[in-house]
């Protein structure tokens, strides 16, 4: 890999998905297909994708080989990344908010959705 931040790769991937909202065909782009079919479909295909990981991590827990849930990992973050650019949602909001999240206990952090 070079010298490419995470950052840059989420920041990079998200003005792509942007620009295929938009612009993209249907006819030569999966993510325009996916934008064209309506929220329903994309939140399918993030489901379908949060179970392929579970079922990754099973079998990579069992096997001790990760190849796989890495793959399905990339399925689920970028079809997450696809939902939330159908909802209008910047990516830098969700990294905002685990900055937020550096630093406090994950126990508090659910307690204080409550108050």
């Amino acid at each position: 890999m070079t010298n490419t931040t995470a950052t840059d790769i989420l920041a990079s991937l998200s003005q792509t998905l942007k620009e295929r909202k938009c612009a993209g065909s249907t006819d030569s782009s999966y993510v325009a297909q996916l934008h064209s079919q309506g929220l329903n479909k994309v939140l399918e295909k993030v489901g379908e994708e949060a179970t392929e990981t579970i079922l990754a991590a099973k079998d990579a827990a069992l096997s001790g080989n990760n190849a796989d849930l890495v793959y399905e990992t990339a399925d689920l973050w970028f079809h997450s990344m696809v939902m939330l650019s159908h909802l209008n949602i910047e990516i830098q909001e969700v990294l905002d908010e685990l900055v937020r999240r550096t630093g406090v206990s994950g126990l508090n952090e659910k307690a204080s959705r409550h108050q």
